[in-house]
């Protein structure tokens, strides 16, 4: 039986352009851009990913939370277990998605493609060399509170650089160390909470972290300090 016929719907070639989706990329997002577009962090590769962020335990956690949401293991080496205990209990529906360890103490993970990991290590500002580090489906994420001695080293071989509000003398340093343009290292002393720069090799991004009623209940509002 012929069912009933009806016109082909057809879109002019100049006009395919409208049915793009405002999609930048797969993972998490971060925040919104100075537009109010989503910024999206694909954070699970099949390839090795650091990332060095100059910021706030705030806005590490809320990164946490939003990589499990992907389906993301994290394993949280951190020397302040007591700082992410709440957050490690609430996440995951009672499945252990967030794992905490001590500084040094993190067994492998055995990550891939169907099991992704995300390691970060809030470890202070000397982080010792860890003992698992980024690989085939398993990220990096490095928290320092301020930039010290060991940053130039971590920024240079990562892959991604956040930093947040840091002092006029850091950001110059930062600048120099990231290539950064001179309204964007003066504009890092200034940054409100939440906002993070960023940075690849070749692209620059200021970003506003807005948190989800959940979020916010659990971490509460956006801020630098802890």
């Amino acid at each position: 039986m012929i069912g009933p016929r009806r016109d082909r719907h057809s879109v002019p070639l100049d006009q395919l352009g409208a049915l793009a989706l405002p999609v930048g990329d797969d993972g998490l997002v971060v925040g919104v851009d100075a537009e109010g577009r989503p910024a999206v962090l694909g954070i699970n590769r099949p390839s090795p990913y650091d990332v060095t962020l100059i910021g706030g335990l705030w806005t590490a956690q809320v990164l946490a939370l939003r990589a499990a949401a992907t389906g993301a293991r994290i394993a949280v080496e951190t020397g302040r277990a007591q700082a992410w205990t709440a957050l490690a209990q609430a996440a995951g529906g009672g499945q252990p998605c967030i794992t905490l360890h001590d500084v040094g103490r993190v067994p492998p993970q055995g990550a891939s493609a169907g099991s992704p990991v995300v390691v970060i290590r809030d470890c202070g500002m000397r982080p010792p060399r860890g003992r698992v580090v980024s690989g085939p489906w398993q990220s990096v994420v490095t928290l320092l509170p301020y930039l010290s001695p060991v940053a130039p080293r971590l920024l240079e071989k990562s892959s991604l650089v956040g930093v947040q509000r840091v002092s006029p003398d850091e950001a110059t340093q930062i600048g120099r160390i990231m290539g950064l343009q001179r309204s964007e290292s003066e504009a890092l002393s200034t940054l409100a909470d939440g906002v993070t720069l960023w940075c690849t090799p070749n692209d620059r991004q200021f970003v506003m972290t807005q948190a989800t009623d959940a979020e916010t209940g659990l971490l509460g509002g956006a801020r630098r300090m802890d």
